[in-house]
């Protein structure tokens, strides 16, 4: 991976990021995650989708523009930026991986390019209530049922399931294998329950009672390809939150040369400015591995021990920054009408998704005896 961007990467960083700001420029974020049921802005979406970001990971083949995985995350670096609500990646991206890696000709021709085109929002219905990361014990059951399938079981919490015209759902084989399977989510025998996350975006709770699902692909054991798509979601829920860092550390800036105290700007007070520079040294190092994580998933080396040092240096990276950002705002900086309130929010949000910096060091930690000595 060449970490200078290209004129064609640069051009897309560009328009996403104008595009991004007009639509959240100023209290735009607020109204739409507070006074819309999507949570999201339906033009800023098809804007999207017209300039092709959505279909970036999907082939020419599929309907898609079959970019790579740098410029993937340069979009989800925009994302994280703007603090954008778009579900980009959870009603778009994760499908497609799963769909790409497990679906039938006929699958991946009826799906991707609805995706593609945003037509079509799916989810990925695998977190089970009780069940934190890393562990990939699942409850719910497929049982065969003349040609198809049935499930029976709850799935919560599903990132974006509340918009998903369909869910991918993952549950447990006959024998004993993990199965992928295509659900409509208003099909008979599917309860969805829509809620709002503490970051202002959206989830659901899906209860399967005997629910009809078309299994993904030949049905063969899915382990390995949902481990692959999380692992893909690892690395760009990192990117994200170096975004969100970003901007979050421009406002703290942009305050303290700007707030006054005592017939000064507090940039003038040393001790404030030497925390302001700890924390750009902190946002530089978050920011290197994720490029270390993304190049890593631009060549195809889907490693769970890099992402999880990466998610856990950005996580804890986002607990100083964010809050090192909130203190030296002083109370403005928990109010919702000021924004960096909800850069924390989401980076909080980010943080408990899909592993925690515990978890994450936790399962690094299990592998320090099946290292090397290094002996000098």
């Amino acid at each position: 991976m060449d970490l200078e961007l290209t004129e064609e990467q640069t051009m897309l960083r560009d328009t996403v990021r104008e595009l991004l700001h007009r639509f959240y420029d100023g209290e735009a974020l607020v109204q739409v995650t507070s006074n819309t049921d999507h949570a999201f802005n339906p033009a800023a979406w098809k804007q999207l989708a017209d300039l092709g970001v959505l279909g970036l990971t999907i082939s020419e083949e599929d309907g898609g523009v079959g970019a790579g995985v740098e410029e993937a995350m340069l979009v989800q670096g925009e994302l994280g930026r703007a603090l954008a609500p778009e579900p980009v990646l959870d009603a778009v991206v994760i499908p497609a991986e799963l769909i790409k890696a497990a679906a039938s000709a006929e699958q991946r021709a009826r799906l991707l390019p609805s995706l593609a085109d945003g037509t079509k929002l799916m989810a990925f219905a695998h977190a089970e209530p009780g069940i934190r990361w890393p562990s990939t014990e699942i409850t719910t059951t497929a049982t065969p049922q003349g040609d198809g399938f049935v499930l029976a079981g709850v799935k919560n919490p599903v990132l974006r399931g509340d918009v998903a015209d369909e869910v991918i759902v993952s549950a447990v084989l006959p024998d004993g294998t993990v199965g992928l399977f295509l659900v409509a989510a208003d099909a008979a025998g599917v309860r969805r329950q829509s809620y709002r996350t503490f970051d202002g975006r959206r989830g659901a709770q899906f209860n399967f009672e005997q629910a009809v699902a078309e299994p993904l692909g030949s049905n063969a054991d899915a382990a390995s390809v949902i481990a692959a798509a999380l692992n893909y979601a690892q690395v760009a829920l990192s990117v994200e939150s170096v975004g969100a860092l970003e901007t979050t550390l421009a406002f703290t800036v942009e305050y303290l040369k700007t707030r006054k105290q005592f017939g000064v700007t507090l940039s003038k007070f040393q001790v404030l400015t030497q925390r302001a520079a700890d924390l750009y040294v902190a946002l530089e190092i978050a920011r290197s591995i994720s490029l270390y994580a993304t190049a890593s998933l631009a060549e195809g080396a889907l490693d769970p021990v890099v992402a999880s040092r990466t998610r856990l240096q950005v996580g804890e990276a986002a607990t100083y920054i964010g809050q090192e950002a909130i203190q030296l705002h002083g109370g403005i900086g928990v109010t919702a009408e000021y924004p960096v309130s909800h850069y924390v929010a989401r980076l909080t949000a980010i943080g408990q998704t899909l592993g925690g910096t515990h978890e994450h060091r936790r399962v690094l930690a299990e592998r320090v005896g099946s290292y090397d000595l290094a002996e000098l």
